[in-house]
């Protein structure tokens, strides 16, 4: 099974034909399952602040919530699944693996945010305010203590599962030094990590040379990680 998770993170996952999620249930035989979490646009103003700054790790808690659902149903397998997701849906990939390790194949991030402090302190100047009133603000000692707590490149060692790291060169909003560093932390302590980096690309992948690569690695890395004939 992939869970496949939103950026954003006020975003929200609505019914409509998805050509990647069609080639995963039918060319890979997999189950999907997209949840809008605690953040997600849709269901009014006071659920789209219950991640907000220090609340931030609730909407990881509710892929936790999902991994318990998953294990009480009968017809789905909960010994192999894959997060998957981009930009915010990557911080929430990194987050759920330092959380969910055990429960947990691998994870696929693609332009995820590692770190909240370097990420703030690295994104391009013309969205910096705006990604503070969101995330909270990298200046503010207490916030930066809690981005320290919170951030998954912190706690990447309680990670031993694969994990495939996808990044744009050029990516404005998320740096690639962002998939860079837990590239390298996660092989630094011996655990199994790819990265594809795109020279001529930004936040995801726009030419379609490069999403036809993206598909095809990401394919070998589901082959390989859920066991998949």
């Amino acid at each position: 099974m992939i869970i496949n998770i939103h950026g954003g993170p006020e975003s929200q996952f609505r019914p409509g034909f998805s050509s990647t999620i069609q080639y995963w249930v039918n060319e890979l035989g997999v189950a999907v399952i997209a949840p809008n979490v605690r953040g997600s646009d849709g269901y009014g103003s006071d659920f789209l602040a219950l991640d907000n700054a220090e609340l931030r790790e609730d909407s990881v808690r509710d892929i936790g919530a999902l991994l318990d659902w998953v294990e009480a149903e009968n017809t789905l397998d909960d010994e192999r699944i894959i997060v998957y997701g981009g930009s915010y849906g990557g911080y929430m990939v990194l987050a759920s693996m330092t959380h969910y390790n055990d429960r947990l194949a691998g994870a696929v991030d693609i332009v995820g945010i590692s770190n909240f402090a370097t990420f703030l302190e690295n994104t391009s100047g013309y969205r910096r305010d705006l990604r503070r009133a969101e995330y909270g603000d990298e200046r503010d000692p207490e916030m930066r203590a809690v981005f320290e707590r919170i951030s998954p490149l912190n706690s990447i060692n309680r990670v031993n599962k694969p994990i495939f790291v996808i990044h744009g060169y050029n990516d404005p909003r998320v740096p690639v030094s962002e998939a860079e560093q837990v590239y390298a932390a996660v092989r630094r302590n011996g655990g199994e990590a790819w990265l594809m980096i795109a020279m001529n690309e930004g936040h995801g992948f726009s030419r379609r040379e490069n999403q036809e690569a993206q598909r095809e690695a990401e394919t070998l890395f589901f082959r390989r990680v859920l066991r998949l004939e």
